[in-house]
Formats: C-alpha cells, sequence, structure tokens
C-alpha cells in the first residue's frame, strides 16, 4: 500500500474554550476523492483548512504525501516550520474557497498568472499559456481579458478552480463550492470538478452536494460534532446509514 496523500491521525482543534475537531482519523489515498458532509458546525471546513495549515492543530498529526503538515518532527518532538516554508509547502495544494477570492482589479488572466509568477518564478509567456489552456479546461477560453465583475457566480468559481490548477498541486481541497452560487450555476461547477476527478486529481470536497458524493466520491465521510461518525462507499451510507444521527442528516437532505 502506497503512502495516502492526506493522514489525519487523532486530530483535534480547539478555538478557546470551544473544541471543533475532536480526534479525527482519516486517510486520503492517491488519486482519491473523499466527500465530505454533515451539519453546519460540525468542523468540516476546519478540518480542511488544517489540511493546508490555514489553521493549526491542537494535538494529533496531520500529513500530506508523506510530511508533516506546518512541522517538522525532530527526535519525536514536533517544531513549527518557519512561515516561508509552510507557504511553501501550502502551494502545493490548491484550495477553493465558498467565495471566489478573485482580485477585482485584475483580468480573469492576471489572476491565474499571478500565483505561478510571484511564487513558483514561472517566465510570464509561459504562466499565461498554462492559464490559457486552463481557462478552454473549465470552458471560459473566451473571458481571458474579462474582469471578476463581468462574470457569473459559475464563471467567477470556475476561474478560481483554474487559478488553484495553474500552481500544478498534488492534491485539490473544495469548501462548499457551490454554496454561494444560484442553482441553475451549480451544475457548471460540478461538471469541472467531475473532469478533475476523472483526470486523477486527489481531492477532498466539503459539499451539500449529496448528487456529486454519490457520483464521484470514492470516500464518503459524515462529520458531526467535531468527529467522524460514520464513513465508507458512498453509494453504501447513502443508501443504508448504519449511524442514527447519519439517518436523521440525510433524511433532511435526500
Amino acid at each position: 500500500m502506497t503512502q495516502p496523500m492526506v493522514l489525519a491521525e487523532n486530530v483535534h482543534k480547539r478555538f478557546g474554550a470551544v473544541t471543533v475537531l475532536s480526534g479525527i482519523d482519516l486517510e486520503v489515498q492517491a488519486g482519491e476523492v473523499m466527500v465530505i458532509i454533515g451539519p453546519s458546525g460540525s468542523g468540516k471546513t476546519t478540518f480542511l483548512r488544517c489540511i493546508n495549515h490555514l489553521e493549526q492543530v491542537n494535538a494529533g498529526r496531520l500529513s500530506v504525501d508523506g510530511e508533516l503538515v506546518g512541522y517538522r518532527e525532530s527526535n519525536g518532538k514536533l517544531y513549527e516550520l518557519r512561515d516561508s516554508e509552510v507557504a511553501r509547502k501550502r502551494a502545493e495544494i490548491g484550495m477553493v474557497f465558498q467565495h471566489f477570492n478573485l482580485f477585482p482589479h485584475m483580468t480573469v488572466l492576471q489572476n491565474i498568472v499571478e500565483a505561478p509568477v510571484k511564487v513558483k518564478k514561472v517566465g510570464r509567456p509561459e504562466a499565461e499559456r498554462i492559464a490559457r489552456e486552463l481557462l478552454s479546461k473549465v470552458g471560459l477560453g473566451d473571458r481571458a481579458d474579462a474582469y471578476p465583475s463581468q462574470l457569473s457566480g459559475g464563471q467567477k468559481q470556475r476561474v478560481a478552480i483554474a487559478r488553484a490548477l495553474a500552481m500544478e498541486p498534488k492534491l485539490m481541497l473544495f469548501d462548499e463550492p457551490t454554496s454561494a452560487l444560484d442553482p441553475e450555476l451549480v451544475g457548471e461547477v460540478l461538471d469541472v470538478m467531475k473532469q478533475l476527478a476523472r483526470d486523477g486529481m486527489t481531492m477532498v470536497v466539503v459539499t451539500h452536494e449529496i448528487g456529486f458524493a454519490r457520483e464521484v466520491g470514492d470516500k464518503l465521510v459524515f462529520m458531526d460534532g467535531g468527529v467522524v461518525v460514520e464513513a465508507g462507499d458512498p453509494r453504501e451510507v447513502l443508501a443504508n446509514p448504519q449511524h442514527e444521527r447519519t439517518k436523521a442528516f440525510l433524511s433532511k437532505v435526500l
């Protein structure tokens, strides 16, 4: 068995006196799509943010591609990495948020080439070539010179996905990428994500889109109260949940 792309071992996270994650144990294999569902406040987004060290874990261990997230280990002790080292490792992980976080004063093309040029030191002509390829891939090849204000929500989210892919990440994290969209725009974003899955991208997706979980997910995780309540094959979990809490949640969303 090759090492997992993501390995969470007894991960805990607190904000002050509030415990948000209470011992998360999960692993995601390379090329796998893990879909995480659960009610608001269950810790889904916090766990996602811990994977790329936007939040620090208070206990336990998180590794991406065999390397600890945010720390190095020496003689059995963990030492926090310098900010520059954290940023370098974070550049290997793409993250797409609920709200697109595009720079409003930059064109679509400029939004996509900014990080490869500044962070990875890719030459601008090459970065622009890659950006145009990615825009074609997400169905926006004709919108390179548009500004975010000229795009629909679905188009902005597809640009955000292209921007993340421009860094050639080994892992993509999606935090409810369709929840801020009008219902008729959801499909165009999910279609791009489905193609990424077919292309073999390792993905961890927090979503309320149960159909996407059923169709694309390799593993479905139901979280509540900061713990993993149930996990397994999406079709099995959705059709025959074993835990009463899972049954109650799915009865409201299916």
